[in-house]
């Protein structure tokens, strides 16, 4: 199999700086950016968000963490990613199959982060517990067509460029969308907030009718009878499982961000026992850590394309893991924005880096007759250990061991899918596992 990702897993680009920067300003990479800033929205309304509007509601900490168990729903995609690859929707699919699913799903989501913006966590957690359920619920199905879409309109030399480009826009979406949260909320309540941020839905769908069906869009055959049916759900798996190391690789994709998602998810609970105020996570937490995460996405581009895949990607985990010392330095300072700006830039560099390295890679993992349900499938299981590990023990991990020994352990959790990828890399698993999405398009065509 030629791949498109280079002899080391990286396009071989210009090196100068113009050269550099060109691939950004393609249209399919500029699609990517419109579809992150959709896709990270809804994520910011049930984590970051709720958390903070729950901790400042009195709710306790072990009942807010296990508000995150909300992001369960995205680790379930994988069930239902089927629909969006092989279910023609009445009268919009003549717009495309991809096209008129985003435009569909997109009203479901604007819809769902209306009705959390009516629920009142004081008078009924578990309404509160259901309207959260339903965003995570629209944003994973947001996310399984958004996925497709960028993936197969992206040509195999883009993936890397798409992949950074989609994290830029995850992050201005999810960290414009939060900030606006805490700004209106503290000036208008958080009805008000969650009901203005619901137009961050608009991006994707504006970028799937101007760009319409993307070309590498490939209709799976045969959806007719109810074997046909179950063998479209089966399918996609089936194809993936047959590979050569098919199993590590997914043993590596669940455990290589058990440490990352345990410690992300409880950031804000630190920032509000150490007394910070909605202005300075604000500031910090969202202001700097993103600007910390884009020159993170920035360098990331540059290892992907000078290292390739393989070794930027074992770089990126080996950051991403050391980073979590930093909030046990935080925790152990107390109430020091410069320590804090220092954490989270370090924190949000790393995972920059990561998202554009880990992201290239699994979106070079799919086959292109099953991107929505293999992509759903990879990143549901990326990050559905930790947050089983973040709903159910890392509230009471906290009160029992402190917020210190908390992010040290997180550290420790991330060396088992560091180790994991660096004997992938001897056994040449890496490379054996790439799918038609990252083949080079004369290899395809031939």
């Amino acid at each position: 199999m030629k791949s498109g990702l280079g002899d080391d897993g990286a396009t071989v680009e210009g090196r100068g700086i113009i050269a550099a920067f060109r691939p950004y300003l393609e249209p399919a990479p500029l699609s990517a950016l419109f579809l992150g800033i959709s896709s990270g929205f809804p994520f910011a309304m049930i984590g970051a968000t709720l958390t903070t509007r729950l901790a400042q509601d009195g709710i306790d900490k072990k009942a807010v963490t296990a508000f995150t168990l909300a992001f369960l729903v995205y680790n379930l995609k994988f069930l239902w990613a089927w629909v969006v690859d092989g279910i023609r929707l009445p009268v919009l699919g003549r717009l495309g199959q991809r096209v008129s699913w985003m435009l569909v799903i997109g009203l479901l989501v604007i819809a769902a982060v209306f009705h959390l913006a009516l629920v009142d966590p004081k008078a009924s957690l578990m309404q509160t517990a259901v309207a959260a359920i339903l965003v995570g619920a629209a944003g994973a199905t947001f996310d399984i067509i958004i996925d497709a879409y960028r993936i197969e309109l992206l040509e195999a030399r883009q993936l890397g460029v798409g992949a950074g480009m989609s994290q830029y826009g995850w992050r201005i979406g999810s960290a414009t969308a939060g900030a606006v949260a805490l700004i209106l909320a503290g000036r208008f309540g958080w009805e008000v907030a969650y009901a203005a941020c619901a137009a961050f839905a608009l991006p994707a769908m504006i970028t799937a009718l101007v760009m319409g069906e993307p070309e590498r869009h490939r209709e799976p055959t045969g959806r007719r009878s109810g074997g046909e049916v179950w063998a479209s759900i089966v399918g996609p798996l089936l194809e993936f499982f047959r590979r050569r190391g098919a199993m590590l690789v997914l043993l590596f994709i669940l455990l290589h961000k058990i440490g990352d998602t345990l410690a992300n998810l409880t950031f804000r609970l630190l920032f509000d026992d150490l007394g910070y105020s909605n202005d300075e996570i604000a500031i910090y937490d969202i202001g700097f850590g993103f600007w910390a995460y884009l020159a993170g996405i920035f360098i990331g581009g540059i290892l992907y394309s000078r290292l390739g895949l393989k070794r930027s990607v074992l770089l990126s985990l080996i950051l991403m893991a050391v980073s979590n010392l930093s909030f046990a330095g935080l925790a152990a300072s107390g109430h020091d924005n410069w320590a804090m700006a220092g954490a989270i830039g370090f924190e949000n560099i790393a995972s920059g880096i990561g998202g554009v390295c880990v992201v290239a890679y699994f979106s070079a993992l799919c086959d292109l007759r099953f991107t929505a349900a293999q992509y759903a499938l990879i990143s549901a299981a990326a990050s559905v250990v930790g947050r089983v590990m973040t709903g159910t023990t890392a509230g009471a991990m906290i009160e029992a061991v402190g917020y210190v020994n908390f992010y040290l352990l997180t550290t420790l959790a991330a060396l088992p899918g560091i180790l994991l990828f660096w004997l992938m890399m001897r056994a040449g698993l890496i490379d054996q596992s790439i799918g038609s999405a990252g083949e080079d398009e004369t290899a395809t065509a031939a």
